[in-house]
């Protein structure tokens, strides 16, 4: 398991150094081989898929930049595989390969969203030229860049949320990150400032749950001498600090009523007036604010301010827990090894293959942060190299092997589905079962199984 963890890791680092990742997919093996040679001479990482269907397996592990699809094959084709690709990743470059009685499809494509086609035979000069252009304009990140090199993660998920933040960085439009905590908001945050034209200019962080409310009004505001009992000095507060630069305003559903109103009226006038002050200071300061809860339950409890979140929430970009992201706890977990024994002067240590399985399997209700604590308390308290199954095991307690098996998700998730069905039918069953396209008769049989009674959706229960 390390091995292959390491393996991963190295061929990250070597696709680092690359121009670019491309997939190619074709039916066409020696195809497949000579466009393979010809890009890999060029430094671009290649992966070959002979199929569409084995194309969208590799796409979640590899990310490439660009596919180079051809537009004919069995049972998906290449049309079929570029609306795929725009369904699950936006703004993924998709360039088509056509025999010549196919140019008016491809052509078609082009106006569905594919970057362009190329017609077999390919030149190798139109190759290479079309993927230069298709490098350039590709909307996912590119490996080559440092604003998100904090955040570790090679989930479809993430790398969409990447994409987002990518996209939204380029202008001032306020953000909102919402999620659980511990799912890195903040270095999200910090990743939008690095990606923005303020990267050279400061980024300030401020928890607003983390204060009493006169002391959190004089850090964002600051405040004039004598506006607080024993300030013998003026302070400037973090929207001056941050000038030019990024805020972030965590945990913004703590902040109280009233300094919702007066930030509020800051973003309207971009301008802040310290506490004792009759004059107000202009600011440039891009915000963007974080929080755990539900603003719009807020909202309607009362508590949030209506007219703010709508200021705030211009993009929001919801950040997913660690159990919808699982695939990235390995490289977590490497990553952290690497960070401790770094800054402790000692040897690396590493985890037992079993230890890694619980690692995976686990819920993790306090998502990456309560990860890398698990890694810290684990390499503390082992007395070897090797970090054991036990050891986690002891460290997660009722936590461990709370992934559920195949059969248990399955079961949910048709539980999950046929409830839905049913709610939209009202509990009419031979409606639902239509939308199943199953037989009623069987549609029956799967209620009962999932203890399901189509009364209990009828209106008026």
């Amino acid at each position: 398991m390390v091995q292959i963890q390491n393996r991963a890791l190295k061929h990250s680092q070597d696709t680092d150094r690359a121009r670019g990742r491309i997939l190619l997919v074709d039916d066409d093996p020696g195809l497949l081989r000579l466009l393979s040679i010809r890009l890999r001479a060029e430094r671009y990482d290649v992966e070959a898929a002979e199929s569409a269907m084995e194309a969208l397996g590799i796409l979640p592990r590899f990310r490439p930049d660009l596919v180079i699809t051809d537009l004919r094959m069995e049972n998906m084709d290449g049309i079929g595989l570029l609306k795929e690709i725009q369904r699950q990743w936006p703004g993924l470059c998709v360039l088509l390969l056509t025999a010549h009685g196919t140019i008016p499809d491809a052509v078609e494509a082009t106006q569905s969203g594919a970057f362009g086609f190329l017609t077999k035979p390919v030149d190798k000069q139109q190759l290479l030229d079309a993927v230069e252009r298709a490098m350039k304009i590709s909307g996912l990140p590119k490996t080559e860049d440092e604003w998100n090199a904090e955040i570790i993660t090679r989930s479809p998920i993430m790398q969409e949320c990447l994409q987002q933040a990518r996209m939204v960085a380029g202008s001032d439009a306020r953000v909102l990150l919402t999620g659980e905590s511990g799912t890195g908001k903040e270095l999200m945050a910090r990743a939008i400032h690095r990606a923005s034209a303020r990267k050279d200019e400061p980024f300030v962080a401020i928890n607003c749950s983390a204060m009493a409310e006169n002391l959190l009004e004089s850090e964002l505001f600051g405040h004039e001498k004598g506006a607080f009992t024993g300030a013998t000095r003026s302070h400037k507060g973090l929207f001056q600090a941050a000038n030019g630069g990024t805020l972030l305003l965590d945990e913004i559903g703590d902040m109280p009523m009233r300094l919702q109103v007066k930030l509020l009226r800051v973003l309207q006038e971009q301008q802040v007036r310290p506490v004792g002050s009759t004059e107000a200071v202009p600011v440039d300061t891009r915000v963007v604010s974080a929080t755990h809860q539900d603003l719009n339950d807020l909202m309607i409890k009362g508590a949030f301010r209506e007219d703010l979140y709508y200021r705030l929430n211009v993009v929001n970009i919801q950040l997913p827990p660690l159990r919808q992201r699982r695939e990235d706890v390995p490289l977590l977990v490497e990553h952290f090894l690497e960070q401790i024994a770094a800054e402790s002067g000692t040897e690396r240590k590493v985890y037992a293959p079993e230890a890694v399985e619980l690692l995976v399997a686990s819920q993790w209700p306090g998502n990456v942060r309560q990860l890398y604590n698990t890694v810290r308390q684990n390499v503390a308290l082992s007395p070897a190299r090797i970090i054991t199954a036990d050891l986690v095991r002891n460290a997660l307690g009722e936590q461990a092997n709370a992934l559920p098996s195949f059969s248990q998700a399955r079961d949910e998730f048709t539980r999950n589905y046929l409830s839905q069905l049913l709610q939209i039918t009202g509990g009419n069953v031979s409606q639902a079962a239509r939308l199943a396209k199953r037989n009623r008769t069987d549609f029956y049989k799967l209620l009962g199984r999932h203890q399901l009674n189509p009364e209990q959706f009828k209106e008026g229960r």
